[in-house]
């Protein structure tokens, strides 16, 4: 699976791994910086990109890092098209693809060992949308609203 990457300097060590583990079991991943530290750097420069790269190329999906993982949730949903959840937990990365068909997962870095991290990133890209009826009307309100501005 192709998996777009982007975070900030919070997120920067732990996107690495990540990528490491990625591509380790197979999957193409595309980074989208940062690639060195700087404290002052801007997260939208880099989750912006990511979370485009996810709609231009359907199929894939992107993960958002911070320390946190709020603000870079936040700005990957500016991007129309892009379902971005903040999972704190395997379930909460399961149910954002299970129920949301969520493209993007955001995960702050500061929040949990880099273990349980790696496993959130694993149980989002596992999981298959429900295709339940109830959730594909509301992900097509959601989009209603962010094409028409009404649901």
């Amino acid at each position: 699976m192709k998996i777009h990457i982007g975070s900030d300097h919070a997120g920067l060590d732990f996107k690495n791994e990540i990528i490491k583990h990625l591509e380790s079991n197979g999957h193409t991943v595309q980074d989208h910086g940062p690639f060195t530290v700087d404290p002052l750097d801007d997260y939208p420069v880099f989750c912006i990109p990511a979370a485009e790269a996810v709609v231009a190329e359907p199929g894939s999906l992107g993960i958002v890092l911070g320390g946190s993982g709020n603000g870079e949730q936040i700005a990957a949903n500016k991007v129309k098209g892009v379902r971005a959840a903040l999972a704190w937990s395997i379930e909460t990365a399961k149910l954002a693809r299970q129920h949301n068909n969520a493209n993007v997962v955001a995960i702050g870095g500061r929040m949990h060992s880099p273990e349980v991290c790696l496993q959130i990133v694993d149980a989002f890209i596992a999981e298959p949308f429900s295709n339940d009826e109830r959730h594909v009307r509301r992900i097509g309100m959601i989009g209603n609203y962010e094409t028409k501005g009404s649901i």
